[in-house]
């Protein structure tokens, strides 16, 4: 298992819809989250910086084909489309990011 972290803001006049899309989660949707061997998915929110955390964990053996296999889902795809606007991707990330990746530095059981 692999413990994944990541950031990215999320436009103010988009809160509270963002909210909104998060309390009633597509089943679809959650149902292709665990196809792609991710468990254990937070998304936080920090207000008055407007910055969402994410934390999953990682199950699976090859994190870059369950990722493209969940992009490539028409569900997934369609919901993407409501929560993409909602969203504003950090100056910093990578070619090909939108969540901005980051390491772990620190953990304890």
């Amino acid at each position: 298992m692999q413990r994944m972290g990541m950031i990215i803001g999320v436009k103010p006049d988009k809160i509270d819809e963002y909210k909104r899309l998060h309390a009633a989660v597509w089943p679809e949707v959650l149902t292709q989250i665990k196809a792609s061997n991710i468990r254990n998915y937070s998304i936080f929110l920090r207000e008055p910086e407007n910055l969402l955390f994410g934390y999953w964990e990682y199950y699976g053996t090859d994190f870059e084909t369950d990722m493209a296999r969940m992009a490539e889902h028409p569900k997934t795809r369609e919901w993407w489309t409501f929560t993409d606007p909602c969203q504003q991707p950090l100056a910093s990330v990578a070619a090909g990011e939108h969540w901005a990746m980051m390491p772990e530095v620190f953990h304890t059981d």
